[in-house]
């Protein structure tokens, strides 16, 4: 079974967030249009605790976008984005959310980032969703969300490892360009490493 995955869609990487993505309101009726191609549809949900590591407020001295270790892992400071049970985290109010079947949260614990729906960024824990899309009989997954270059990349590359086929709708996608060039380079190794790209 092929089921769409939809990242990441919330308030704050929308236009006028905490971390917005340049047009990512511009995702929403797209992804909206792609949903009745699908029998089944899964979300995952940035989902930080207020403490998190990986905002640049909780690191004394420290400017949003600069890099640190976290704990033996290069980091980017970020934005306070994503609060657990704030308007800021909750899915975009256009997104058509019905048929979500099951939303994984990530970014969950404080100590390290989680930029992949399937594993945090250490691939020292995971959210759990590979064994439970398996257990739904999915065996191909269609990525679309936010953003290109940072949670949809790494979602995609973890999904290959992870034994799924994976195909990405661009057009449902938008990136951050922290550095120029940034998607482009995201999209040439997703589709080196196998992902289709649509």
């Amino acid at each position: 079974m092929h089921a769409l995955l939809l990242i990441d869609i919330q308030n704050d990487f929308l236009p006028g967030g905490a971390l917005a993505v340049r047009d990512g309101d511009g995702i929403i009726p797209v992804v909206n249009a792609l949903m009745p191609q699908f029998e089944m549809i899964v979300a995952t949900q940035d989902w930080h605790p207020p403490d998190h590591g990986s905002f640049a407020a909780n690191h004394a001295g420290r400017n949003v976008y600069e890099m640190i270790d976290l704990h033996g892992l290069q980091q980017t400071l970020w934005p306070v984005h994503c609060v657990q049970n704030t308007g800021g985290a909750l899915f975009a109010p256009g997104l058509d959310t019905r048929r979500i079947a099951r939303v994984f949260p990530k970014g969950t614990d404080s100590r390290i980032d989680s930029y992949s729906g399937f594993f945090d960024n250490g691939h020292r824990g995971d959210t759990g969703m590979a064994e439970w899309l398996r257990g739904q009989g999915i065996s191909e997954l269609t990525l679309c969300g936010l953003a290109t270059d940072y949670c949809v990349k790494f979602t995609a590359l973890d999904a290959l490892e992870c034994g799924f086929k994976v195909n990405l709708h661009l057009e449902a996608c938008r990136g951050v360009d922290l550095q120029a060039g940034d998607c482009e380079k995201a999209i040439a190794d997703m589709r080196e490493r196998g992902v289709v790209i649509g």
